[in-house]
């Protein structure tokens, strides 16, 4: 199966050559990586550049975007911008600059893709570094699949239509995988390390980005306040709930577009209050 990765990549030059190193380490390394360099006033572009002098399955462009941090929409810009310039492929995946993955990460991903034809989209698992040992990220369960190491098949992109411009793309991708009748997997063997732990740029407008998401996916009220409150508690910061409900309200009131449609809303919010009763009562 031919895999095509895009890396979006703004000033990424302190992980970048561990990253690309575990790329060209691989027991199967992707047909295609294309890194796309948005704006980098470092030695991004550089860094990326000398690789793909050394390896003709490395791909090297130039973006030339606005300095303004956009949650969500910004990096997944980019990596429409590099995705025009994907050649023909069967796994299609947007990875982060600041990951290092085991040595047999696209070849275990093949043979899951390969095993399992419902399966739309599969990854690893992230871990971040405490003293000397690594632990896993506990910002989501491991059966949820991160947006810095996922793959996706092209039939389940093709169906979900791709990824959304903004913050929740990769939360919602996941939902609409799920309503189109795709699997999800995650590979716990595949241990990816993470090397700028999420979160690391907090700001107030992340959260209050964070708030309208969920009013895009459609999720109700009670459901956000939920999904917020879990949000605030792993932060340790009650203000961050507070900004996600202001946010959500706001754009209720202010009539934003949403990301999904009537009834995939319907579909998720029916899968969100699934997976809270199966983990208060467990049924």
């Amino acid at each position: 199966m031919r895999i095509s990765i895009i890396i979006p990549a703004h000033n990424e030059e302190k992980f970048l050559q561990t990253c690309l190193v575990s790329f060209v380490s691989q027991s199967q390394p992707p047909e295609e990586l294309i890194i796309v360099d948005d704006n980098s006033s470092d030695d991004t572009l550089k860094i990326a550049t000398r690789f793909s002098q050394k390896y003709d399955w490395i791909s090297v462009l130039q973006r030339k975007s606005t300095d303004e941090h956009i949650p969500g929409k910004k990096v997944v810009d980019t990596f429409n911008y590099g995705l025009k310039h994907t050649s023909s492929y069967d796994l299609i995946g947007k990875f982060d600059a600041d990951i290092i993955l085991p040595s047999n990460y696209f070849e275990q991903m093949r043979i899951h893709f390969q095993s399992n034809w419902k399966l739309g989209m599969c990854s690893g698992l992230l871990y971040i570094k405490k003293g000397e040992d690594w632990f896993y990220e506990t910002i989501a369960t491991k059966t949820h699949i991160r947006g810095p190491i996922k793959l996706y098949h092209k039939a389940c992109f093709n169906k979900i239509e791709g990824l959304r411009p903004a913050t929740g793309w990769d939360t919602v991708d996941t939902l609409l995988a799920k309503y189109h009748g795709f699997e999800t997997f995650t590979d716990e063997h595949l241990k990816v390390k993470h090397l700028r732990p999420t979160g690391h740029g907090y700001s107030t407008k992340n959260y209050k980005a964070k708030g309208e998401a969920l009013f895009k996916m459609r999720y109700s009220l009670p459901l956000a306040k939920i999904a917020l409150l879990k949000m605030a508690l792993q932060a340790n910061s009650p203000k961050l709930y507070l900004q996600g409900v202001f946010s959500y309200l706001g754009a209720w009131f202010s009539g934003k577009k949403s990301f999904v449609t009537s009834n995939e809303g319907k579909f998720i919010r029916r899968l969100r209050w699934k997976g809270i009763l199966n983990k208060i009562f467990n049924i």
